[in-house]
């Protein structure tokens, strides 16, 4: 249907003013209630059911599937509330289970019954006995921090993904117009640029208005959204690396953007705290990687060689390598500067790398990849330093897995 629409998209015109309004009208609206009609239905066939082992969903009105999922490989379980669910006073649950590719759903329920079973999930994914699980309720939270709306606002302004689709768009838009004269040409370059200006801007703020950080047993809990109310879990134990992200205009204001790698779908594109200052982010993160000292991890990041201005004149400024007892810790980025942090219990494996010009310069990188399908990448330093660096952080990884706490829910892990 796309393709027939593209390849006509000058007779679309014809072909929908030939229709009339009233018929145009008629159409949207026929459209409209049959949709409505299969999502009702499809709502109306979908059960679930919760045993001592898992939890069974059946979903489908033309196709059916029926889903068991592990209670002992479930990973998160988040609740989320669009705007109309709101209205209606329903929500929905999203669990990640470790070993399936994408987050399952169970829509729609009552708000009280959502939180209710999540709360028997949670229990019975700890390994509470099943006639304690309907007396064991949620676990309270206490509230440890929430963006004040100015600072998000004024912190998504001093970023580039704000203002920098909005120079190119005042700027080719014009030209577009003015070198090609078609309307559909320039409509379709402002189109993909507008969702991108909305993504970055209104989008964002919409999405992490109100974001709030709370901590309960069950892991640290995060509450955000001014139209869709999102309520997520960050799952104790799984958090794989941990990333401070500081733009270069927050650096001097003090703020930093938190970032996890989470084991499985994790949250909300793996955010921790949009903004905070930084004090505050080392304590979110202290809970996180208990017993870690921030300044003290990032003071011990030394820089590259200077030769390695032969192979990045300019980016080798923000690389960057430390190491501590804890975690292992490469910082990239001059203008955005970024941290990450992998605990050496998460590090799957480690490797080194030289391509012709570094091993000339005597440089290498060590590649440090985790269990959230991710690497950590610490470049250009001293061969010398990256051969026993390598060799050193296979031990560290060892030892840190023989220590590591379980990784279960209500538990206090880590």
């Amino acid at each position: 249907m796309s393709a027939v629409l593209a390849q006509n998209a000058e007779q679309l015109p014809g072909w929908l003013g030939s229709l009339g309004p009233g018929r145009l009208l008629l159409l949207a609206l026929g459209l409209l209630a049959c949709g409505s009609a299969y999502g009702f239905l499809s709502w109306r066939v979908t059960r679930y059911l919760v045993t001592d082992t898992e939890l069974r969903i059946r979903t489908g009105l033309l196709f059916r599937r029926t889903a068991h999922l592990r209670l002992d490989r479930i990973q998160s379980i988040d609740i989320t509330r669009p705007l109309l669910a709101r209205a209606l006073g329903v929500a929905k649950l999203k669990m990640d289970v470790v070993g399936s590719g994408e987050a399952d759903e169970l829509a729609y329920l009552g708000e009280e019954e959502a939180r209710a079973l999540r709360a028997e999930l949670l229990a019975r994914a700890a390994g509470i006995a099943p006639e304690a699980v309907p007396s064991a309720g949620e676990a309270p939270a206490r509230e440890l921090h929430q963006v004040d709306p100015g600072t998000l606002v004024r912190a998504l302004a001093l970023t580039g993904r704000v203002w920098a689709p909005v120079v190119v768009t005042l700027v080719v838009a014009p030209l577009l117009w003015w070198f090609s004269d078609s309307l559909f040409a320039t409509a379709a370059f402002l189109l993909p640029m507008l969702a991108a200006i909305w993504r970055a801007g209104l989008g964002t703020f919409l999405l992490q208005y109100g974001w709030t950080v709370s901590e309960s047993p069950d892991g640290l809990r995060l509450d955000h959204g001014l139209l869709q109310r999102d309520h997520a879990t960050v799952p104790p134990g799984r958090v794989q690396s941990v990333r401070l992200v500081e733009p270069l205009l927050w650096r001097a204001r003090g703020w930093v953007r938190v970032e996890l790698r989470v084991a499985g779908e994790g949250t909300e594109s793996g955010l921790l705290v949009p903004v905070a200052p930084r004090r505050l982010a080392a304590d979110l993160v202290g809970r996180i990687l208990p017993g870690l000292d921030i300044e003290g991890t990032l003071a011990a990041i030394t820089p590259v060689p200077r030769r390695a201005r032969w192979a990045a004149p300019v980016r080798r400024v923000g690389y960057g390598l430390g190491v501590t007892p804890s975690v292992f810790v490469a910082r990239s980025g001059r203008l955005r500067r970024v941290h990450e942090l992998v605990p050496h219990a998460k590090v799957q494996s480690v490797r080194l790398t030289r391509g012709p010009w570094t091993r000339l310069l005597g440089l290498a990188h060590i590649h440090v990849d985790h269990g959230a399908n991710g690497t950590a990448s610490a470049r250009l330093l001293d061969a010398a330093q990256a051969e026993r660096e390598v060799a050193a952080q296979a031990v560290r990884s060892r030892l840190g897995r023989r220590t590591a706490v379980p990784e279960r829910w209500l538990t206090g892990g880590g």
